[in-house]
């Protein structure tokens, strides 16, 4: 719900830092969204710009801001901006003047093409054309989590470099069908990009492919699943669902590369939990929480207890 414009006077919180008297009365709006509003002059006191860190005073006057509290559920095929800009604004994991990191949710494409009229970029753009935001990375239209998006180009192309150079550290979280075995660890199988005869693109291994690399860890073992922790060391279109997949164990909801019950979940269970860079020469951590369909999903599914062994 869209709240008006509201000028508090400070009383009884007096000596209180300012984000967290802000974030106190705008409840339900990320943290990221109520530091950018401060940095950007939205939110004033005493009529004048201020710093998060800054100590109220009683009887400073606060402008708070409109704001939305709620977050809508996109669509890949969403052609209204607004909706979409709102749902990615309030998915903000990081921001600062070089870089956005979003929680893309699943189902929203990164960039329009192939029947979708807008994506994350072109609404991001069409929002704030002044801008030049550019994808540092990609992810699948039905995989959810950390999306970083440039704001200028000196930040694309010092991740691109780190990108290229296995810099960036990227896990991922998924559930995969079947027992996955404990000592399958890496998966290094060149993968190849073709397309069916209806146009659309897949990835499968092919000796003559791109070298592709996937760590694998065991998270947890559940009854007739198992949840995983990914580690690409590469970057390949798909490159964990068809490792997973090629492994004998596809990634549950996967309509591209599963098959029988494992497609039949309402959503890919793959999610990009975490990211890590050097940003300008900082160090980084960002981290995206497993969406409430992809922990419902996985708790729907027994956890695994091995029998007990037979007494002597």
């Amino acid at each position: 719900m869209a709240a008006e414009v509201n000028i508090v006077a400070v009383g009884a919180e007096h000596g209180q830092r300012l984000d967290n008297f802000l974030i106190s009365r705008m409840k339900g709006l990320p943290k990221s969204r109520i530091y950018r509003m401060v940095r950007r002059g939205e939110v004033r006191v005493n009529g004048g710009r201020s710093r998060p860190g800054y100590r109220v005073q009683c009887g400073d006057k606060v402008r708070i801001p409109p704001f939305r509290s709620g977050m809508p559920a996109p669509t890949g095929g969403c052609s209204d901006s607004g909706g979409l800009v709102d749902a990615l604004r309030n998915a903000t994991v990081f921001e600062d003047d070089d870089l956005l990191v979003i929680d893309k949710p699943s189902g929203v494409a990164v960039h329009g093409g192939s029947g979708i009229s807008l994506g994350v970029i072109e609404t991001l753009r069409r929002n704030e054309p002044s801008t030049p935001y550019a994808l540092v990375h990609r992810l699948d239209r039905d995989t959810s989590g950390c999306l970083a998006v440039a704001k200028n180009r000196r930040t694309l192309l010092d991740l691109h470099a780190q990108l290229r150079q296995g810099a960036v550290d990227k896990r991922y979280d998924l559930v995969v069908d079947g027992h996955w075995p404990a000592g399958l660890r890496v998966v290094d199988k060149p993968l190849a990009r073709y397309a069916l005869a209806s146009g659309e693109r897949r990835v499968r291994v092919r000796d003559d492919g791109e070298p592709s690399t996937t760590a694998f860890s065991v998270v947890q073992r559940l009854g007739d699943a198992t949840w995983l922790a990914a580690l690409p060391r590469t970057g390949r279109t798909h490159q964990i669902r068809v490792h997973a997949a090629a492994s004998g164990h596809p990634i549950l909801g996967d309509a591209k590369y599963a098959r029988g019950e494992a497609r039949s979940h309402s959503r890919l269970l793959l999610h990009a939990s975490e990211l890590r860079f050097l940003l300008h020469g900082r160090r980084v951590r960002v981290n995206a929480p497993l969406p409430a369909e992809f922990e419902r999903s996985r708790d729907a599914l027994r956890p695994f207890n091995p029998p007990a062994a037979p007494a002597d």
